[in-house]
């Protein structure tokens, strides 16, 4: 679920109007986002009851200026993971070649969880253009424009306009870790092995 704002937007169309600034603050939006939380495996005998999706209240802030206000990130169908990321520029990729594309987002994702930036299949099927540093993390005190970054690993010349969905971003809880250094560590059988050392 996700509300949008009113006014200017226009959902279906995808302005390819590629002016670049930045830090320009036009509105402030909500994303409700669904995180399923993990359940237990119950014997057969027990009745199965689906968990119920929790919502995480996300507080969105268009920046760039960079044309007409594109949809806010939404999930394309009812069990989609991640939310459609669009591009806030037009961008040309040779074979090769990799580009910072801006989204026109920036996202305050609450304390206790992060946004992971994965590529989209279908991209990378038809066009071999994918996400590098993938999944890219999107911390919980991050301010700035949501960017993400983009290889061509095809062989032909890619052309992305703008409004184009390039990623997804999946929310997630986190946990915080202590470390504590120790002398020895626990023996496991597996012990140090490790890069393909159960072989092929």
């Amino acid at each position: 679920m996700l509300r949008q704002p009113q006014g200017r937007e226009k959902p279906d169309d995808p302005a390819t109007d590629d002016r670049h600034f930045h830090s320009v603050r036009l509105s402030r939006s909500e994303l409700q986002v669904e995180i399923e939380p993990r359940t237990r495996l119950l014997p057969a005998s027990f009745p199965s009851h689906p968990a119920q999706p929790m919502t995480v209240h996300i507080e969105v802030q268009r920046v760039g200026d960079r044309g007409e206000p594109l949809p806010l990130p939404s999930y394309a169908t009812s069990g989609s993971a991640g939310l459609d990321l669009r591009a806030d520029s037009a961008v040309t990729l040779l074979p090769g070649q990799r580009a910072l594309v801006p989204t026109g987002l920036a996202i305050a994702v609450p304390p206790g969880y992060e946004g992971q930036v994965r590529p989209r299949s279908g991209l990378a099927l038809r066009s071999g253009v994918t996400c590098l540093n993938s999944p890219g993390t999107l911390d919980s005190d991050y301010r700035g424009e949501l960017c993400v970054i983009l290889v061509n690993l095809g062989q032909e010349e890619v052309a992305l306009a703008r409004g184009e969905r390039i990623a997804q971003l999946i929310v997630a809880p986190v946990s915080r870790a202590e470390l504590a250094e120790v002398p020895e560590l626990p023996v496991t059988k597996r012990g140090a092995g490790g890069f393909g050392h159960t072989g092929r």
